[in-house]
C-alpha cells in the first residue's frame, strides 16, 4: 500500500468480467477480499478523481467488484488501470503493536546504536514475515519482527529502532 496526500492505495483495476460492468481487481490489502469493504473507492488516473460506491466479492482467486454507475463491460473497460485509493479513516482499528504498511512508509529506520539507516521505502511479505525495504545510504532489507528486530515503532515520532548493524 503506498500513501499520497492522506490517502491510501489498495490496489488496481486489471480487467473486466463479464457484460454488467463488473471489473477485476487487483488488491494489496490481506485478505485481498477486504478491499471491498473499503467502499467509497477513489479511482484516480490520469489526474482524474472518481469516487464511487462498490460491492463485491472473491471469485476462485480473482477480486470482483461492481462499481455504482458502471453498468456495461465498455465503462467498465475504461477503469482498467485506475488506482484504487481510501481514506485511513475507512481502515479498521488495530491491536496494541500491529501497523498498517501504509502508516510505515516513509519512516525513519534507526540501529539501536544510533545510526541512521535511512527511511522505509516500501515493504514486502515474504511469506515468513514482513520485511521493511529501507532506503539510505544503499537499501537494506530488514525483517519487520516486532521485540526480535525491530525494538521500537514510534508512530508519534515517525521513526523505527532496530537491532540491525549498519554494515548488514
Amino acid at each position: 500500500m503506498d500513501q499520497r496526500n492522506n490517502e491510501i492505495c489498495v490496489g488496481h483495476i486489471t480487467g473486466v468480467q463479464g457484460l454488467r460492468g463488473w471489473v477485476r481487481v487487483f488488491s494489496d490489502t490481506d485478505p485481498r477480499e477486504n478491499i471491498v469493504n473499503y467502499s467509497p473507492w477513489m479511482l484516480k488516473a490520469d489526474g482524474s478523481v472518481q469516487t464511487l460506491e462498490v460491492e463485491g466479492r472473491l471469485h476462485g482467486r480473482l477480486v470482483l467488484a461492481k462499481l455504482t454507475g458502471i453498468e456495461s463491460r465498455e465503462a467498465a473497460a475504461e477503469l482498467i488501470g485506475n488506482k484504487i485509493y481510501i481514506r485511513p479513516e475507512q481502515l479498521p482499528e488495530l491491536a496494541k503493536g500491529e501497523y498498517y504498511w501504509s502508516d510505515l512508509i516513509g519512516m525513519q529506520v534507526e540501529s539501536v546504536q544510533a545510526e541512521m539507516l535511512g527511511q522505509v521505502e516500501d515493504m514486502m511479505e515474504t511469506g515468513a514475515n514482513d520485511v521493511m525495504v529501507v532506503k539510505g545510504d544503499r537499501q537494506r532489507l530488514i525483517p519487520f519482527v516486532i521485540d526480535d528486530i525491530v525494538r521500537e515503532v514510534d508512530m508519534a515520532g515517525r521513526r523505527i529502532i532496530v537491532d540491525w548493524q549498519a554494515d548488514y
